[in-house]
């Protein structure tokens, strides 16, 4: 009975009194979850502030990268007193300007991307980017329905300090473009 009666005391000695095992030292369920959690938080952190932050790239290297899609042979690169005449705003306010627009008074087509000095900038800007396209949609009105589609699906995309307008049916390729590019 002693060679039997050890196998199975030994068992019974490691069980509580109500009946469970003791827990081994170490990480709970609980805990674990709490690691993966937190690290969880400081992804979604991490992502935000790249997302919503903008670029540590220059204006250079980004306007580059878009400049590539940009079909010359519609799009016309503009310089800053374009930029005052279409959509009112000085280039001298902001840290760098990128403008291209149609050589054809009958196509609606152009790109916009500005680097803003301060955050603040970004509401004039869109207020200005807002305005031209309600002008260019009136102007369209009645006698160019695919020119007022093209505005009306128009892109606005803004990413810390930087801004891009496009209305082109090739869009998305700009705005992947930009995205790639920050």
């Amino acid at each position: 009975m002693t060679g039997q009666g050890t196998e199975y005391g030994q068992v019974r000695r490691n069980r509580r009194d109500d009946g469970r095992y003791p827990q081994v030292p170490g990480l709970t369920v609980a805990q674990i979850c709490k690691y993966i959690l937190t690290l969880m938080i400081i992804a979604f952190i991490v992502l935000m502030m790249i997302f919503t932050g903008g670029s540590m790239k220059s204006f250079e290297e980004v306007a580059g990268v878009v400049e590539e899609k940009i079909d010359t042979d519609k799009l016309v690169k503009q310089d800053g007193q374009a930029l005052k005449r279409y959509y009112g705003l000085n280039s001298a306010d902001y840290e760098n300007v990128m403008l291209y627009l149609s050589e054809f008074s009958i196509s609606s087509e152009e790109v916009l991307m500005i680097k803003v000095k301060s955050e603040q900038q970004l509401q004039q800007v869109r207020d200005a980017v807002e305005r031209r396209r309600e002008q260019r949609i009136d102007a369209f009105s009645g006698y160019a329905p695919e020119q007022v589609q093209l505005l009306e699906d128009s892109r606005l995309i803004v990413r810390g300090k930087w801004l891009l307008f496009v209305v082109s049916s090739d869009a998305d390729t700009y705005v992947s473009a930009f995205n790639r590019g920050l």
